[in-house]
């Protein structure tokens, strides 16, 4: 795919991220949408405020409100009249908010009856279930909705399966009651974190938003790295990486940031094709950046059973050395093509912008704090919530007016649609796993695959990540993954902790890889680049991130699971230098131009360094010794920055 022409940051977001495309209603329907939308983040505020609900009760009024407004939203039909609601969509909108609610009516009667289901139970649960697959088809997309009905068809046709994913086959009855009316189907562990954590932590990232942060972020990216050799790239890489800290989507991050960067990247110098990309892998790191990751991250909490803090820390260095990866990516391209910096004058001054806007990054330090200091995530996001309107105030500049708070809860409470409805797809997902332990099966099927060894494991569960990701968002993903391909590292002997983050790292990485590589064509479609040749481009910086996984399940300590300890210290150093290594040698540039003998050998050379072992990295260092000494000796460059 090639586009010849640039194109605006809406335009780009309502091509490839399904979940912005949203209806804009005008008059009476405009207010109505707006009044639940609001009415639902107030709900969600008063439940972490005062407790939440009973889990199912929580998750059915969460739920409820999310597929009302999935079907006003994403409406059958997008030319329809935008002050008049489609009859379907009504009709759709009023079962969505009913099906749910016939639990919370029925949750006494529900709960005595228990895995009797009556023919009222069966079918409203089977409309819920349907109600949810056209959700999801509406708002995440076809591919979500063709694994979700697989999983469903797998768990009537059991009988009729092939060897061990042979099993007996559930009834309509069965089937209903367990995926619709326990906790371990749509109602299950993802929609739980949907209702609590997640919510508020979008609803903290729509208001920090509203302050001004991004911008703030890009000002202060740019008094910091705008003058360096290829400032512009650097500036991107620097304001998406702390975007990432609020912002949970690829796609959206390219356009919050990219319209920015991009044009001052192709100003500079830079091919369209690989301004595109710079932003594609930054934001897509986005989603790896602590504290808030992306909605995967909770979920990880929850299914790991560890702190949310402990995958915070668990983040930290493979997220810094992915940083490192596609800064040096930029930073030796820059070099290569003798792109220069933006002029100091020209630059924001950083102690300015710290005094006049320094404030309103105290929420997200104060959120920080608090998960560090044993707060639930709820309950640190809570506080930050109301800690961003209250901060925003003290400067006229950045006070948000009464109206804008109003529309923060509109903005939260639209933005979580995506991740709720993925969710309570991936519950259905979930169950049928449950029911019919088609899991373990899978497993143990990727086991055999793998003759046992762990490095193939490894590559069969990236390639399942990575093909998962192309078309199903990254909270889905790590759900399917992590039930499925998970499980086989753990038999292997892989902490549960480095197999999980593994699943994470390679369905976020889907963003940017070809040939589905959503963030690379949002960047494309800013630059006006070649979508495939941005995607290519995109890939080479993020190789860090392809790395980086194989690296924490053979190291383990580089998810600081035992502290800090020499032996981390050692092996982050050799980390650091292998990336600089591979870096170097995808761009073709050193402390000069590389032939490609060189390339080669410096590339296996960084691969060594990466690897955990003494032996590896001595190998691996006398070879980055010999290409600088070849470089230095040529006199074909200078190692002058």
């Amino acid at each position: 795919m090639t586009e010849k022409t640039t194109m605006s940051g809406e335009e780009v977001l309502k091509k490839y991220d399904k979940e912005s495309n949203t209806m804009e209603y005008v008059g009476t329907m405009k207010k109505f949408v707006s009044a639940l939308a609001i009415s639902f983040s107030i709900f969600q505020l008063y439940t972490a405020t005062f407790g939440v609900l009973d889990a199912q009760l929580q998750r059915a009024v969460h739920l409820g409100f999310g597929l009302a407004l999935a079907f006003l939203l994403y409406p059958t039909k997008k030319s329809w009249r935008r002050d008049k609601l489609h009859p379907l969509d009504a009709f759709l909108a009023i079962l969505g908010a009913a099906a749910p609610a016939y639990i919370i009516i029925m949750y006494r009667e529900l709960i005595l009856r228990s895995a009797l289901p009556t023919q009222e139970d069966v079918v409203t649960g089977t409309i819920g279930i349907l109600l949810v697959i056209e959700a999801a088809r509406r708002v995440v997309g076809i591919p979500m909705v063709c694994v979700v009905l697989l999983f469903v068809t797998y768990a009537f046709v059991g009988p009729y399966m092939p060897g061990v994913l042979a099993h007996r086959g559930l009834t309509l009855g069965q089937f209903v009651s367990h995926v619709w009316y326990t906790t371990e189907g749509v109602f299950g562990i993802p929609l739980g974190v949907s209702s609590t954590f997640i919510f508020l932590f979008i609803l903290f990232g729509a208001y920090l938003e509203s302050t001004g942060l991004g911008k703030f972020f890009i000002d202060i990216a740019n008094a910091i790295a705008g003058w360096a050799s290829g400032g512009p790239a650097k500036v991107a890489v620097l304001s998406s990486g702390l975007m990432g800290t609020v912002s949970g989507s690829s796609v959206a991050n390219v356009v919050g940031t990219g319209s920015l960067t991009i044009p001052m990247m192709k100003k500079l110098g830079y091919h369209k094709n690989f301004a595109g990309a710079v932003e594609a892998a930054a934001s897509t790191g986005g989603q790896l950046m602590p504290p808030v990751m992306g909605a995967a991250a909770f979920l990880m909490a929850e299914f790991v059973g560890v702190p949310y803090v402990e995958i915070v820390q668990a983040a930290v260095i493979p997220a810094f050395l992915y940083f490192t990866g596609v800064w040096l990516g930029v930073h030796f391209e820059a070099k290569r093509g003798n792109l220069k910096g933006v002029p100091r004058d020209q630059l924001p001054k950083f102690f300015t912008i710290l005094r006049e806007r320094g404030h309103l990054s105290i929420p997200l330090l104060v959120t920080v704090y608090l998960l560090v200091s044993g707060y639930t995530p709820m309950r640190a996001a809570l506080i930050a919530i109301f800690l961003s309107i209250i901060v925003s105030s003290l400067r006229a500049s950045t006070r948000m007016k009464p109206a804008e708070i109003v529309k923060g809860l509109e903005t939260g409470a639209k933005s979580v649609l995506g991740v709720l409805v993925a969710c309570a797809a991936a519950g259905i997902i979930i169950g049928v796993v449950t029911k019919t332990g088609v899991g373990l099966k899978m497993a143990s099927g990727l086991l055999d695959l793998s003759g046992g060894m762990l490095l193939p494991s490894m590559f069969f569960t990236m390639l399942t990540a990575i093909v998962l990701g192309m078309g199903v968002p990254t909270t889905a993903n790590y759900v399917i993954t992590s039930t499925i391909a998970a499980p086989a590292l753990i038999q292997m002997g892989v902490p549960i902790l480095a197999a999980h983050m593994f699943v994470f790292y390679f369905g976020i990485i889907a963003d940017v890889t070809p040939p589905v590589a959503l963030a690379a064509y949002a960047g494309a479609g800013i630059s006006g680049g070649n979508a495939l040749k941005t995607g290519v481009n995109a890939s080479k910086l993020a190789i860090a991130a392809f790395i980086i996984p194989y690296m924490f399940v053979m190291s383990p300590e580089l998810l600081m699971t035992e502290g800090f300890s020499t032996g981390l210290l050692i092996s982050l150093v050799t980390a650091f230098m292998g990336m600089i290594a591979l870096s170097s040698s995808l761009i073709g540039y050193l402390i000069a131009p590389m032939p490609s003998i060189q390339r080669f050998v410096l590339f296996a050379g960084g691969l060594l360094m990466i690897k955990p072992g003494l032996e590896t990295d001595i190998a691996g260092i006398a070879i980055f010794v010999l290409i600088v000494f070849l470089q230095i000796k040529s006199g074909r460059g200078s190692s002058e920055d």
